[in-house]
């Protein structure tokens, strides 16, 4: 047994609290407290939903993960449902990228009630590394199938908007859409192939009206006001990142290269070449041509 309970005890947060997240006291059903384990000032943060299907391809979590780095670096917070797939992607990428991350259960939140229990070493990972946890259900309350649906309106309730990242069309992560919509909070899609069953759900909502991701960059300019701040902060600063000074280098040296050309100089993994690109584009160093070439911006 972990000795996780000791080292972050379960608290409440009733709606009434100063400390309850103010986006999530707006919706038309919020739960009236919340359980809590870790760092509860996230509850007030910068927050993005990124959702989607438990059965993950390489492609769902490249994008995830590339997605989710470069929000953190603009100092989002993540909020996801600890799934497995791309909740639990989205959480990883989160930490691995020194940011913040919330999980909300359709459980409860002791160690033996969390689930899916085969996470349980990610949610200790959440709360170690500054993270939150929470449930509207007491600690101890076993999931279930009923619960899921009902938490996915705090996933979006906590939100400015919501990401899904591959889903079939029965995916819960629609469901968090649909509530998202509800709240009138933003939805973004990542598009897939028409082939692939995963793809249906995100490519469904874009047809329905949903706000079509190709990059983080996408996301970003929906929130100027909120990120102006740590945006213009970081926006004018050469980079500190090893690998986005060694893509800076290439373009200048080389000139305006392709992805394929680029991943192959620095010899680095393909995601992570993505989410430099990304960050770089987001802080003004970096654009994409139409002929798909990257180039620096004078």
């Amino acid at each position: 047994m972990s000795n996780m309970p000791d080292l972050y005890p379960v608290f409440m947060i009733a709606l009434s609290d100063s400390s309850y997240s103010k986006l999530l006291a707006e919706i038309s059903d919020p739960p009236s407290a919340l359980y809590c384990r870790g760092n509860a000032d996230l509850l007030n943060t910068t927050c993005l939903a990124v959702v989607g299907t438990r059965k993950i391809t390489p492609y769902g979590k490249e994008v995830a993960t590339s997605i989710t780095r470069a929000l953190v670096h603009q100092g989002v917070t993540i909020v996801s449902g600890l799934a497995m797939g791309i909740d639990a992607a989205a959480h990883t990428s989160a930490l691995d990228s020194h940011g913040k991350t919330i999980a909300v259960l359709g459980s409860g939140i002791d160690d033996n009630a969390i689930y899916p229990a085969i996470n349980i070493l990610l949610a200790q990972r959440i709360l170690k590394e500054g993270g939150l946890i929470i449930s509207e259900y007491p600690p101890t309350t076993d999931a279930r199938k009923h619960m899921f649906p009902e938490r996915n309106r705090i996933i979006s309730g906590l939100s400015l908007g919501v990401v899904v990242i591959e889903a079939d069309e029965k995916s819960g992560a629609l469901i968090t859409a649909r509530c998202a919509l509800d709240q009138n909070r933003d939805v973004f899609a990542v598009p897939g192939s028409i082939l692939s069953p995963r793809s249906a759900g995100p490519n469904r909502l874009i047809q329905q009206g949903a706000k079509v991701v190709l990059s983080a960059a996408d996301i970003m300019s929906e929130y100027d006001a909120q990120l102006a701040l740590f945006s213009s902060e970081k926006k004018n600063l050469s980079t500190q990142n090893p690998l986005e000074q060694k893509i800076l280098g290439i373009l200048e040296s080389d000139g305006p290269s392709l992805l394929d050309e680029i991943i192959r100089k620095v010899d680095s993994e393909t995601p992570t070449v993505i989410a430099a690109l990304s960050m770089l584009e987001i802080h003004g160093s970096v654009q994409q041509l139409s002929t798909g070439k990257y180039t620096t911006c004078n």
